[in-house]
């Protein structure tokens, strides 16, 4: 499981994360955390207004590890550049 500090990401008692914790957590700015939840990579529920679950947040932290995200229509492998 990811633990950082409270002010940094990640409270162990807390399930939901809304957007902007989100966005927070990954280092990106919340456009960028709606448009992963409206392409389906990030799955997001509505309660009151969008939430993330830790696990869901974890699972997409794996998955897309070493992938270049930087254009979400066309996912690739990241290619390091010496």
């Amino acid at each position: 499981m990811i633990k950082i500090k409270k002010e940094g990401c990640f409270m162990e008692d807390k399930m939901l994360y809304n957007v902007k914790e989100v966005s927070k957590c990954l280092g990106i700015n919340i456009h960028l955390v709606y448009a992963l939840i409206r392409k389906g990579l990030l799955p997001a529920l509505k309660l009151g207004s969008l939430k993330v679950r830790r696990a869901s947040l974890e699972s997409f932290i794996s998955k897309y590890e070493g992938m270049d995200l930087s254009d979400l229509d066309n996912i690739t492998e990241l290619k390091v550049i010496d």
